[in-house]
């Protein structure tokens, strides 16, 4: 699992353009963060 964030992160901000888009980026890599953790404390 960590072994993906780390690629997509940086995919994710070498894409964006602006800093909006990097806001953008950083938010929704915030997102999937979060849905993992809410994901795992489910299981558990």
């Amino acid at each position: 699992m960590r072994r993906l964030i780390l690629p997509l992160v940086l995919l994710t901000l070498s894409a964006c353009a602006t800093v909006q888009g990097a806001g953008r980026d950083i938010s929704t890599a915030g997102d999937f963060v979060s849905d993992s953790a809410r994901n795992v404390q489910q299981r558990m």
